[in-house]
């Protein structure tokens, strides 16, 4: 006997090795019977289709031999002659002789009723003779047994169903098992004049399936004895008593963290798996030691990586106008943007900036990419937008001198659209250019936001020597100018779903007159409503203006 040790109680409780014993065997013993049940019930299955086909297919062969012996465009002849026409009589004893020698239940043929499909005339009717069923007399009116009956019916006459069958073999109200098969019998005409149906009944099924069973059941307790005996002497001996070693060094090292002078390991089993896994533990434990040493200096480099993303991201803020109202002097015209980065720091970014008294300039622009790399280009071609734009340049020969001094030193191919615009505050005429970059949207009194789908330029950064179209437009005091990223349009639901310029449109019109902030806020808040928990994959950066014009009496209500 195996020794025990006491608890506190006063009882016992068997050894971990025993207890990890108990639940191997245990695990063995439930998967042979899990397997049993599966291999059964997949025999079970197969064993009824197979029976279920064969007796299908001699249903179907008698049913044909019997459609042989019925003149099918006779058949309202006979309902009319109450049975009592010669051939009539001769058709039902050739019938009833063919149903005692194929060994079938019933045999019969039916006038269905084709406006419902719920009641039929019995037209022939034979039993066998051992069935203890009674035919039905010529004439015979009755409901259709159930909904499957019904839908076979109207397949037969509606769709051109050639065979139909009906197997029943549970839910029998005391029947033996059987199979209906169902066949058309088609007039000279080939119109189904009425259906002929043919009941085999399936004694061997139950049979065979009840000692299949049985068979199965007897194996699997043979099968599971023996495996509880294997289990016993094998598994507790080659397998549980080194895992337990294994496991028992394995809590000894999280305890400690460190490697012994001597290798407990060692010489622990023939078994590969086990020597593999005494390998794999020994193993770990010094990946383990080097891991901590290098995840301590990994924390600490993450921490300076951390500081230095907060420091850029706030970095890139302040290169942005963020202040507002951004000219508390002026007001003649008020102005609001904001930028959401997708990641600490961003590729987008807005600018606007008086380049004189009278002309305000406007840039929206997109770097292609995302992060640092995308965030130190965007701040080059930031510098050299406004640069050249306070030298007096028209937006196209801004565009170009940028592209120019961009192209000039690109190894990393990286490029920007952008939409330049220079506002005369005096006229509100806007003098603009686009190097492929979104359609700008305009609202005038009265209108609502509409595209602008302005003539698209190259990127900057594409390609070296090219020239930007410049085009203009006018805003009439009262109208609104706003500018965005492809973030706000691409932005995408959890079922890829774009948000699309459509409904950016509807969110700017919600409120077309409110102050240059309240009209992005509005547009954010559609943006969320429809991307609800999706991940936000790109920059969102939007850039509103609104004109009044003339000399800006009345200071802006809000920005």
């Amino acid at each position: 006997m195996e020794r025990t040790q006491k608890t506190k109680a006063g009882g016992t409780k068997p050894k971990l090795r025993q207890s990890l014993a108990f639940r191997v065997i245990t695990a063995a013993v439930f998967l042979l019977f899990l397997f049993t049940v599966l291999v059964g019930a997949a025999g079970y299955i197969r064993f009824t289709e197979s029976l279920t086909n064969e007796y299908n297919d001699a249903a179907f062969r008698t049913a044909e031999t019997a459609a042989a012996l019925i003149n099918a465009d006779h058949i309202q002849r006979y309902l009319d002659s109450g049975g009592a026409d010669p051939e009539y009589q001769v058709t039902l004893e050739r019938i009833n002789t063919l149903c005692q020698k194929q060994n079938v239940t019933l045999l019969y043929v039916i006038d269905v009723d084709t406006s419902d499909y719920l009641h039929f005339t019995s037209v022939f009717n034979t039993v066998s003779e051992s069935s203890g069923y009674t035919p039905w007399e010529i004439g015979y009116q009755r409901d259709t047994t159930n909904e499957e009956y019904e839908t076979i019916y109207r397949q037969i006459y509606e769709e051109g169903l050639t065979r139909g069958t009906i197997a029943r073999t549970s839910d029998l109200r005391g029947n033996e098992p059987h199979i209906t098969s169902l066949i058309p019998l088609t007039g000279s005409d080939g119109q189904v004049k009425s259906i002929l149906c043919v009941q085999r009944p399936m004694e061997e099924l139950t049979t065979g399936r009840h000692t299949y069973l049985l068979t199965v059941e007897i194996i699997g307790l043979v099968l599971a004895a023996l495996a509880s005996l294997w289990a016993g002497s094998y598994l507790r001996k080659e397998v549980l008593r080194p895992i337990r070693a294994v496991s028992q060094e394995a809590a000894r090292f999280a305890r400690e963290t460190c490697r012994t002078e001597d290798d407990p390991l060692k010489d622990l089993s023939n078994t590969t798996e086990i020597i593999t896994l005494a390998q794999a533990i020994g193993t770990m434990e010094t990946d383990t030691v080097e891991a901590i040493k290098r995840l301590t200096a990994v924390t600490a480099e993450k921490e300076r990586i951390g500081t230095e993303l907060t420091l850029a991201t706030r970095i890139q803020a302040d290169m942005l106008p963020n202040i507002f109202p951004a000219f508390p002097d002026r007001r003649d015209f008020d102005v609001y943007a904001a930028m959401d980065p997708a990641k600490e720091v961003g590729g987008d970014f807005y600018d606007f900036f008086l380049i004189d008294e009278t002309h305000l300039g406007m840039v929206m622009a997109d770097v292609s990419g995302k992060g640092v790399p995308a965030a130190l280009f965007m701040m080059i071609a930031k510098i050299l937008v406004q640069n050249f734009a306070m030298t007096g340049r028209s937006p196209a020969e801004v565009l170009q001198a940028v592209n120019d001094q961009i192209c000039a030193n690109n190894r990393e191919e990286m490029f920007v659209t952008v939409w330049m615009g220079i506002l005369d505050t005096a006229t509100g005429r806007i003098a603009a250019a686009n190097a492929g970059h979104e359609y700008p949207a305009v609202m005038t009194p009265g209108k609502g936001f509409e595209l602008i789908k302005d003539k698209h330029g190259f990127v900057i950064g594409g390609m070296e020597g090219l020239t930007y179209r410049e085009y203009e437009m006018t805003l009439t005091p009262g109208s609104k100018l706003f500018l965005y990223t492809d973030g706000v349009p691409e932005a995408t639901d959890g079922d890829n779903e774009m948000f699309g310029t459509d409904r950016m449109l509807e969110a700017l019109n919600r409120d077309p007159d409110a102050p240059p902030k309240e009209i992005l806020r509005n547009v954010r808040r559609a943006v969320d409503e429809f991307v609800r928990d999706a991940e936000q994959f790109d920059d969102l950066t939007m850039l509103c203006l609104a004109f009044r014009g003339g000399d800006g009496t009345d200071r802006p209500s809000g920005s």
